[in-house]
């Protein structure tokens, strides 16, 4: 059912101010609080007091946050799938991963992963060159405390002689 109500005010110049007002404004409100698709992910873990509730947040558990891709030869494309779980008790949503050179590309899941359920971050390092010991942090941003994590691609690449 649908209420409306209006107002009409007189000022003293003879202007002549109208208002409508109507409840169905407050049903999208609601509609979208309850319905969007990702109104399920968005959680506030920080209450009132400053304290963080952290049941509100997924958690991101990774097998292995650093890898050691050994030796090898300047040219090659070294690639690695770093495994994760959600352990949190709400859906996991990666919004990122970004590496700290533009020499290695990570991929990660687009869609929510449910508690319990895995997923990868795939690695992909161009060590065309890059001769010499490498280091490449990829940062996960996800929906997690902390907000993010870092996982590491490490080894040698061999020169060109």
């Amino acid at each position: 059912m649908r209420t409306t109500t209006v107002g009409i005010v007189f000022c003293m110049y003879g202007c002549l101010w109208v208002a409508c007002q109507s409840d169905a404004g407050a049903e999208k409100v609601q509609e979208i609080r309850t319905g969007g698709p990702n109104s399920d992910l968005v959680r506030n873990p920080i209450n009132a007091d400053g304290t963080i509730d952290s049941s509100l947040l997924a958690r991101i558990t990774f097998e292995e946050t650093e890898f050691d891709f050994g030796s090898v030869n300047e040219g090659e494309v070294v690639e690695h799938r770093y495994k994760f779980t959600n352990t949190g008790k709400v859906p996991l949503l990666v919004q990122n991963a970004r590496s700290s050179c533009g020499c290695t590309i990570p991929e990660w899941p687009e869609e929510p992963l449910e508690p319990g359920e895995s997923g990868e971050i795939v690695a992909k390092f161009n060590t065309e060159g890059r001769p010499g010991a490498q280091k490449k942090m990829i940062y996960v941003s996800a929906n997690t405390l902390p907000a993010e994590t870092s996982i590491l691609l490490k080894g040698e690449v061999k020169g060109r002689d």
